[in-house]
């Protein structure tokens, strides 16, 4: 069965593993999309035009099905597999992890590098705030004015999220309804005469 809550971090945060001279600086980001996920790689890029690698991994969707490990000119899965590792391991998705790294002119060698790569990880994941979000279908409601108090009731009763409304002789409200939640809801407003129910996105 789809899960329809997933854990994610709530807002960036960083992380730092130094070893024999190398630094190794870590971010994490929460993203809901691949153009997100550029941008933010973009921006430490410039800011770290000096750093020898930037590598990183990430996880999108509540499916986790949507992910990447990029090693950026280590040696073959030494950076991104072990940093993707640590989303894996604290179960998280919509979350970017770049680590930047400073060559201390020590080569650390293959298990050093997977080491430090995956420690700067876990320390960015370690300085997070983790939180539990839930998959919700946005729905637009069309109905007449004359059946606002039936509408107005399956909302007070389901508690669904009110993102906008817009009441004039035709009215339209947008709900956010968690996705377990969608059918038993909309089955109600449906019964309503006239009543029309939108789906306009998934977030």
């Amino acid at each position: 069965m789809q899960t329809d809550s997933y854990k994610t971090i709530e807002t960036p945060s960083e992380g730092i593993y130094k070893e024999k001279g190398s630094k190794f600086i870590a971010y994490a980001f929460p993203v809901t999309c691949e153009d997100e996920i550029k941008e933010q790689i973009e921006k430490l890029k410039k800011e770290y035009y000096d750093a020898r690698h930037h590598c990183y991994a990430y996880m999108l969707g509540a499916d986790k099905k949507d992910f990447r490990a990029n090693d950026d000119g280590e040696p073959s899965s030494t950076a991104g597999k072990p940093i993707l590792g640590q989303i894996l391991s604290a179960d998280l998705t919509n979350i970017l992890i770049v680590v930047i790294r400073y060559f201390g002119g020590t080569k650390l060698g293959v298990s050093g590098l997977i080491h430090a790569y995956k420690t700067a990880a876990q320390d960015a994941i370690a300085n997070a705030q983790i939180i539990e979000k839930t998959v919700n279908d946005i729905y637009d409601i069309y109905f007449d004015y004359l059946v606002m108090n039936d509408v107005m009731r399956i909302i007070k009763e389901e508690q669904p999220l009110q993102i906008d409304q817009d009441f004039n002789l035709n009215c339209r409200i947008t709900l956010s309804i968690r996705q377990s939640e969608v059918d038993k809801i909309i089955e109600r407003f449906t019964k309503i005469d006239s009543l029309k129910a939108e789906h306009i996105r998934t977030e």
